[in-house]
């Protein structure tokens, strides 16, 4: 599906108040507690989404056997320890008698590069690269998901991983504060921060400074396009690529995929609201352009593909994302895959439209690493 600009901004601007309608008024913009309640969810849609791919729907159905409440209906503290997609998905490798235990030829580290225990970055590294030395490794950042208030770099461990071994390259996975005890722009800050201080430590650790990359899933996908912005607009050296997975970029509740894919799981549209409630200081946010990617200044900003999944409440925002940013002069490659949900992404090994996604962002990866000038 394609969307005019004007379509884009318009859709923006006319379906903004009913976003920020949404968000919040069932009660008082939410405290900066865990134990915060709930908002009341949005009025339910009776859409059914799409019929997922066997492959995904054997993840989603071992989901539910692993017990989790709606999102929606819980306070952060109590969403932060239902199961995950990523357990769904370890729960039928598992099935499969497929090993669920971390690659041992990727390396990891955790290293602060803030003062909160919170803002933190786990360090991927192929362990044949750590071991042997040698040239400089290229460089991705990756922002895990979970709509900033949910989820952490163990959760997505899964993309980062992969992508290290795939790419023979370094990965930064950015750990963040999360909402409602820090809200909005806290996320964003410490997105950018950790961007300024990869460039700086990079080298330590045997990467390439000149080649680095961004990537993000959801919440986190829309950090990586937030980040590069944030490099333009501030004389940091450009990522050479940018990876947004199912990215949260457009405000407007009344986008295709916000309807036909209201029902959907893992992500509906009744848990963006519980997301919004908790992650956002007042009802204006949603303007900001930092969390409205659409609306944001999007020209000059480095080659990007942007991957989706068909039953997605946030498919549309990737669309119309696409769109605005073409408009704007970007290069930008956006595919749709059909038969998968949110969450996909980090399920290469048992669902093919994941591994599929995977193969393209990793060669669009390599291009962008190799067309690079290296450290000499």
């Amino acid at each position: 599906m394609t969307y005019s600009l004007k379509q884009v901004l318009a859709g923006s601007a006319t379906a903004l108040t009913l976003a920020i309608s949404l968000t919040g008024t069932a009660s008082a913009q939410s405290q900066p507690s865990p134990a915060a309640p709930p908002p009341l969810p949005p009025p339910a849609m009776k859409t059914q989404p799409a019929k997922a791919a066997p492959d995904m729907q054997i993840v989603l159905d071992a989901l539910v056997t692993l017990g989790g409440k709606p999102i929606e209906r819980l306070t952060p503290a109590e969403a932060r320890l239902q199961p995950s997609a990523a357990d769904g998905a370890k729960a039928v490798m598992a099935k499969k008698g497929m090993s669920t235990a971390p690659d041992p030829a990727v390396t990891t580290q955790d290293v602060p590069y803030g003062s909160d225990p919170k803002q933190f970055a786990r360090i991927y590294k192929p362990a044949a690269a750590a071991r042997a030395g040698g040239a400089p490794m290229p460089v991705m950042v990756y922002y895990h998901g979970g709509g900033w208030v949910i989820a952490d770099v163990d959760t997505y461990d899964a993309a980062p991983r992969a992508m290290s071994k795939a790419l023979n390259a370094i990965v930064v996975s950015v750990e963040y504060r999360h909402a409602p005890e820090f809200k909005f722009p806290a996320q964003h800050e410490d997105a950018a921060d950790a961007y300024r201080w990869t460039l700086q430590n990079a080298a330590s650790w045997g990467g390439d400074p000149a080649r680095i990359a961004l990537a993000g899933e959801s919440a986190g996908g829309n950090l990586a396009v937030a980040t590069a912005i944030y490099a333009r607009d501030n004389g940091l050296a450009a990522p050479v690529h940018i990876v947004s997975v199912y990215p949260i970029a457009n405000s407007s509740m009344t986008l295709p995929s916000r309807k036909d894919s209201a029902n959907a799981k893992p992500l509906n549209g009744a848990m963006l609201n519980w997301f919004g409630n908790y992650y956002m200081k007042s009802k204006a946010d949603a303007q900001d352009p930092r969390l409205n990617l659409v609306a944001a200044n999007l020209r000059g900003l480095p080659p990007t593909t942007i991957i989706n999944a068909q039953i997605d409440p946030l498919r549309s925002d990737g669309e119309t994302l696409a769109t605005a940013m073409r408009a704007a002069g970007d290069k930008v490659e956006q595919r749709t895959f059909p038969g998968v949900t949110h969450e996909f992404f980090g399920m290469a090994n048992i669902v093919r439209g994941a591994k599929e996604a995977n193969d393209l962002a990793v060669a669009r990866l390599k291009a962008a690493f190799a067309a690079a000038p290296k450290k000499r």
